[in-house]
């Protein structure tokens, strides 16, 4: 346990912070979750990349980190589209 008073605090203010992540993580994993189960429909991919978008907008995870993973996504979606099997990275 912290002794001091602003150790105290910090342990009060990561608990919180970390409750609040992982509700928006939680809902971007799902939407990636439901985007590929779903052949990658494109309503289905748009709200994947909607809640990536707010990951990234309210400082949860890197905007590249971000960017990357709509980009994986996007990449797969267009060869789903086409009929094809998206190249293994």
């Amino acid at each position: 346990m912290p002794i001091k008073r602003s150790s105290v605090k910090d342990v009060r203010k990561t608990k919180t912070r970390t409750a609040y992540n992982t509700k928006y993580t939680a809902k971007a994993k799902l939407a990636l979750d439901m985007a590929r189960k779903s052949d990658y429909a494109p309503e289905k991919v748009v709200d994947a990349v909607k809640q990536l978008d707010k990951l990234a907008q309210k400082g949860i995870v890197h905007k590249k980190n971000s960017a990357r993973k709509k980009s994986r996504l996007m990449k797969k979606a267009n060869a789903a589209k086409l009929g094809t099997t998206a190249p293994a990275s």
